[in-house]
């Protein structure tokens, strides 16, 4: 194959479903006799509809008929190399197009082209047999994708490895948990050398640090060359692993683009925006007869408002404020809090400017910048505080008042260089190091030792 290529095209993909048939009363043993006999000609005629959807063409069509329609008018392209993210509510078809380009399942409409073979992990145990061994379905697995046993010996045991499950290695796979058959699932998937990767949800069975290595895997995979396409509700693993976003709603593509972006705006449709707060009017804004509120945000090194942010970039929060009554001596603060609730920090505005100094009637903004490389990566929300101080009164005092993830890229110069585990704590600084050769065995004694 060439170096770059189109590794999918799906071009006007439908899928559609036919819900169930509506059992009917026929009121009287005459008719129910009249029923069974014509049974066979109605059951044939049924058979057929199931699958007949072209005279559907409205929304009132899809009710009457009892059909889902899972995805319609999906059209994209993956090259070669690309990591792909696929995100969207439950039910909005990231599921039913992933089996489709699979082949699991046919599209009623439109077409598929794949070049390369596919391996995927779409749900917990797919492709393994229960009676079988973890061993023979490594070897089952390997020869549905057309290899061969020595290239299948060749891997056997970095596949063993990976997923840490050696001592179970000759058990059946129904006498395994459903963590442990995610973790050969994953592991027969992604070390057989398929030119396509396809991984869905099913991760989120495996414990934390698992999920940590299988994205590492589909990093180092992706980086190869490799096609990858993943499905995750974790906003924080997709940044972290995908170059580009795909979003699905309702069975159609709403969005399509570079990754922090596409997941920044998704969030920001879920949660009206998570990054920035603001309140247009006075009469509904926090505060007093003192002071009120007017917006908290929070954005990236370029100045964009986004909740996704690169744990090695600085970025800043704003509140802005009105000053209603003149005289006071304010103190804009934050707390900034991780997604087990712990107060990672805070920060006072002590801009010298205006410390200690009381404030004429006016509008504020106070900006805080927060360096790179200083919070891990995860979940934060950021409660903001307006006080006054001499004497001290809280103006207003806003829990969640937005949110925004720090993203490790794992590209080797934040503060975790190029160690792949986990990493305990709310801050990761990075921090200088030295480290001090001699060529020498001998055992140091203690500084300060008389002997």
């Amino acid at each position: 194959m060439p170096i770059n290529y189109k590794a999918i095209i799906a071009n006007n993909v439908g899928k559609y479903y036919r819900l169930g048939i509506k059992e009917q009363d026929e009121g009287s043993l005459l008719k129910s006799v009249i029923s069974f006999i014509r049974s066979p000609l109605r059951n044939y005629r049924t058979y057929k509809s199931l699958y007949n959807f072209k005279d559907i063409k409205s929304e009132a069509d899809l009710e009457r008929r009892n059909v889902l329609r899972a995805l319609h008018d999906v059209s994209f392209e993956v090259d070669s190399g690309e990591v792909v993210g696929f995100i969207g509510h439950n039910g909005a078809g990231k599921s039913t197009l992933l089996k489709i380009l699979c082949r699991i399942t046919d599209p009623t409409f439109g077409r598929v082209e794949i070049r390369g073979r596919i391996s995927s992990l779409l749900e917990v145990g797919t492709g393994f047999h229960p009676e079988l061994t973890g061993r023979e379905n490594v070897y089952l697995n390997g020869t549905i994708l057309g290899m061969r046993k020595n290239e299948i010996d060749d891997r056997f045991d970095e596949i063993v490895e990976f997923s840490g499950i050696e001592k179970f290695i000759e058990t059946p796979v129904k006498r395994y948990s459903s963590g442990m058959r995610v973790r050969l699932a994953f592991s027969v998937a992604a070390h057989l050398e398929p030119e396509i990767l396809i991984v869905d949800e099913v991760l989120a069975v495996g414990d934390i640090e698992f999920q940590r290595k299988c994205l590492n895997k589909m990093k180092e995979f992706g980086g190869r060359g490799r096609t990858v396409l993943f499905v995750s509700h974790n906003m924080q693993a997709i940044t972290r692993l995908c170059s580009r976003v795909i979003v699905l709603e309702h069975g159609q593509i709403v969005d399509d683009g570079p990754a922090e972006k596409v997941v920044a705006a998704y969030l920001t449709s879920q949660s009206g925006s998570m990054a920035v707060r603001q309140w247009d009017r006075a009469g509904e804004a926090p505060g007093n007869e003192v002071a009120g509120l007017v917006s908290i945000s929070i954005k990236n090194n370029s100045g964009h408002i986004t909740e996704a942010h690169d744990i090695r970039e600085p970025m800043t929060v704003e509140m802005q404020f009105i000053v209603k009554e003149p005289g006071h001596v304010f103190m804009p603060n934050f707390h900034f809090i991780d997604a087990q609730g712990i107060e990672a920090f805070s920060t006072l505005d002590i801009d010298p400017k205006w410390r200690n100094k009381p404030r004429p009637a006016g509008r504020y903004s106070s900006i805080v910048k927060i360096p790179g490389n200083l919070m891990a990566e995860g979940l934060y929300s950021i409660r903001s505080t307006l006080i006054t101080v001499n004497p001290i009164k809280v103006i207003c005092n806003i829990q969640n008042s937005v949110s925004f993830t720090v993203v490790d890229s794992l590209e080797g110069n934040s503060a975790r260089g190029d160690f792949g585990g986990r990493m305990g704590g709310v801050l990761r600084p990075k921090l200088e190091w030295e480290t001090r050769y001699e060529d020498t065995l001998d055992w140091p004694q203690a500084e300060g030792n008389g002997n």
